[in-house]
């Protein structure tokens, strides 16, 4: 997991080192996973925005090498869940430093490219070494990657995604995200590969967190 104390190490350079998720065994059955090891129970849940929903948050960062690892496993997860689970992603920013990849997702997610260019922004920064950083470097980066670059720019700049940003650091900040990637359950409960000991068995948890919050009654 990336927190905000490693930021500052990782924007000089860390941040595109390879890295590797130790896997731990598998764990065996859901009744194994208990509140305080493999997850957390918020203090104070946060109200969800999808009625009748139950709804999965990740908090992430593209520079983070930990989401990186977890980015393919998340998506063959997100599109085994059933009609009643709605999955939200929220980029973090721990400082101003990785405000402008916060613009950059939810750029994409204004102009409907998120389906098909997010992957592809993990694979810009960890494969290919592209910082993608600032302004100028997401724009030239969209616009190599099909994207109207005035368009884009417009869009980055634009009130809609400022506001997004702002509500980015609002939850984050109500959920106490420290860390990245971290998984939000039905605005009740947070799990994360560091913390349930890898990537399986995070979303093994969330799985089961899932279930339970279905037994709860769904969303608020």
């Amino acid at each position: 997991m990336i927190g905000r104390r490693s930021v500052s190490r990782l924007l000089t350079g860390l941040a595109f080192a390879a890295a590797s998720v130790a896997l731990l065994p598998s764990v065996a059955s859901a009744q194994q996973f208990r509140e305080g090891t493999e997850y957390t129970r918020l203090a104070q849940p946060q109200q969800t925005e999808s009625q009748g929903k139950i709804e999965v948050t990740e908090f992430f960062w593209y520079s983070c090498p930990h989401c990186n690892a977890l980015e393919p496993s998340l998506e063959t997860w997100i599109k085994k869940q059933p009609a009643d689970v709605v999955i939200k992603r929220v980029p973090v920013k721990f400082n101003a430093g990785m405000e402008p990849q916060q613009r950059l997702y939810y750029t994409l997610e204004a102009l409907g490219k998120v389906d098909q260019l997010h992957r592809m922004v993990f694979s810009a920064i960890h494969e290919q070494r592209q910082p993608l950083n600032t302004a100028d470097r997401i724009a030239d980066w969209a616009s190599k990657n099909g994207l109207d670059k005035a368009q884009f720019t417009a869009a980055y700049n634009s009130f809609g995604v400022q506001s997004k940003v702002q509500r980015a650091a609002k939850l984050s900040e109500s959920y106490k995200i420290d860390g990245v990637p971290t998984l939000a359950i039905n605005g009740k409960y947070l799990t994360s590969p560091a913390q349930a000991g890898s990537n399986a068995a995070a979303l093994q948890v969330a799985d089961f967190l899932i279930a339970q919050a279905r037994k709860e009654g769904g969303a608020k």
